[in-house]
């Protein structure tokens, strides 16, 4: 070989090896984030669950379908005299009753039937407080009709105040309660003004502290506005605010909450729990129907398959990131998407709030955010059980 063939050869090699390496460093930066994302933001494309880690790490027990079990429900709600109006969607006329005849089941394992008397056993002699907004109202009615189906003469003792309600079974010792804080964080009137303290838990705190079993959530209140928002303005470090953007202030509503859990449960004696946001159903295009309505009525069946076609709360996101940063081991009820699926679950006009005339007009009058009982919530509190 001549040495201009060498050369060319030598050549060749070099733009070869220039080339490649030029390559390489391109793989390497394009694998790298953009200089303005965040592991931690809590936005982004909301069609798809964030991937977080299970629960359990046999089985996560949120990921499944419903099925129809001929067995259901495990009380009626004429025979559970707690449940609220709003939530008693037998008693005010609701026509169809198959929704009631579901339950849920996990992809990969089993979970136990609700037991009342097993759930009163173990929990002899220990507090249970559901603390939160409505929802937290909704799956504490549910657990007590639960439990009291299975001990039907058992003495009780019922106390019903703002904000806090009790259900004790007497000679079990056990009590249920439900304590009304749907910000978590204190709330005060200056004024006449309501000042939302985002960096203050100190009006109910004391309330929660010696109890065995704590079962917190949040998260609609924040997100609501005009006539339904429940606040005038926001402090944030001796700063008022007319308003912020709402995955802010919750995130920084829920790290207060998540600080004071920190800093004054005892986990050798109480359990955290936090309850995934419950969603609310006022758009039938997430779920494929195209007939123009704008609320949940008329639907008698659950959505089939494991993952919901529309958006997955944003506020999610906030609760998963503030769980994983928390030193205290909390417990997330990750009911969202199961619930997502139960389109059928809610009051619609079948509330004891709604008129008779406020019921000629569904997309007015319709309930899409709570759910009946019998119903959903009952679903919760058997994870509950399982979990507990």
């Amino acid at each position: 070989m001549g040495v201009h063939c060498v050369c060319k050869v030598l050549l060749l090699l070099i733009l070869f090896e220039i080339v490649s390496s030029t390559q390489l460093q391109i793989t390497k930066l394009h694998k790298q984030k953009p200089p303005n994302s965040s592991s931690k933001s809590h936005k982004g494309n909301n069609k798809k669950k964030p991937v977080v880690p299970p629960n359990q790490e046999s089985c996560n027990i949120f990921v499944g379908s419903w099925v129809q079990d001929d067995s259901y429900p495990i009380y009626q709600s004429s025979n559970c005299l707690i449940i609220d109006p709003e939530f008693n969607c037998q008693l005010y006329g609701r026509p169809d009753s198959a929704y009631l005849k579901y339950k849920w089941q996990p992809s990969g394992c089993n979970i136990p039937r609700f037991n009342g008397l097993d759930f009163l056993t173990k929990m002899k002699g220990k507090s249970i407080m559901f603390i939160g907004d409505s929802l937290g109202l909704n799956q504490w009615q549910s657990l007590v009709c639960m439990i009291s189906a299975a001990v039907p003469k058992a003495k009780t003792q019922f106390t019903k105040h703002d904000p806090l309600s009790s259900f004790k079974f007497v000679e079990y010792g056990v009590s249920v309660s439900f304590y009304r804080t749907p910000y978590l964080v204190d709330i005060d009137s200056v004024n006449g003004k309501r000042i939302l303290r985002l960096d203050s838990i100190s009006q109910s705190g004391s309330i929660w502290k010696d109890v065995d079993v704590l079962s917190f959530n949040s998260g609609h209140w924040w997100s609501h506005k005009g006539q339904l928002q429940g606040w005038d303005s926001m402090e944030l470090g001796g700063s008022i605010y007319e308003d912020m953007d709402r995955l802010v202030a919750f995130d920084r509503g829920m790290r207060t909450w998540s600080n004071w859990v920190d800093t004054n449960i005892d986990t050798t004696k109480t359990r955290v729990y936090f309850q995934g946001v419950s969603p609310t159903h006022y758009n039938p295009k997430e779920w494929k129907d195209n007939s123009g309505r704008k609320n949940c009525y008329g639907e008698t069946g659950p959505l089939g398959g494991e993952t919901y076609p529309g958006s997955y709360p944003d506020q999610m996101g906030v609760i998963q990131s503030v769980i994983r940063d928390m030193k205290t081991p909390t417990y997330l009820l990750d009911i969202t998407v199961l619930s997502e699926l139960r389109k059928d679950g809610h009051p619609s006009v079948y509330s004891g709030n709604v008129t008779p005339d406020q019921r000629l007009n569904p997309n007015r009058s319709s309930d899409c955010s709570h759910w009946c009982l019998p119903g959903l919530p009952d679903t919760w509190n058997q994870l509950f059980y399982a979990t507990i």
